[in-house]
């Protein structure tokens, strides 16, 4: 991926994007139904339905590049984007062989670093830990923030503040 001088926002999407819990009372702010049957989403996965479609204008106002870091892979670009009015955004490939590394580093972490090329980079998931803080601080050789969202609720405002705040203030 060309460096554009703007940071990378790595996305993870079950858990960050599609919130494991219930949906809130009368359902998402933005949708005027929470579930769409299932051949009316795009890519006719019904839980795309699941996402708040605002997040996508609220990703794009982040002052970042939005990367696909998710086992959902090209499935993320024609299930999600639409969905959330994103543009066919990159997605990270991950390893076949990928596993956890020691002391309880995600099996994404390691790939993100370098996938990220020394550029700065803020990723959003559901199951990073302080092994992985740790990790990266070790070894990324630039700026990087590890953002763990409640995947229960999935991204919500404070989420964006933290994100917009951190990303500004490279």
């Amino acid at each position: 991926m060309p460096d554009t001088g703007r940071p990378l926002l790595f996305l993870d999407v079950d858990g960050p994007l599609i919130p494991f819990g219930d949906p809130p009372p009368g359902g998402y702010p933005t949708h005027r139904s929470p579930y769409v049957p299932t051949g009316a989403v795009p890519g006719g996965n019904p839980l795309v339905t699941r996402v708040d479609p605002e997040l996508g204008s609220r990703l794009l106002g982040l002052p970042a590049e939005p990367v696909w870091a998710t086992t959902w892979l090209e499935d993320a670009n024609e299930c999600l984007a639409p969905w959330l009015g994103l543009p066919r955004l990159p997605v990270v490939d991950w390893p076949v062989d990928a596993e956890d590394g020691p002391g309880g580093v995600h099996w994404k972490t390691r790939t993100l670093v370098e996938w990220a090329g020394g550029r700065p980079f803020a990723w959003v998931d559901d199951e990073i830990t302080g092994a992985d803080r740790r990790w990266v601080a070790a070894h990324s050789p630039t700026r990087a923030l590890l953002h763990r969202v409640d995947p229960r609720r999935g991204l919500g405002d404070a989420d964006f503040t933290a994100l917009d705040a951190w990303l500004r203030a490279l």
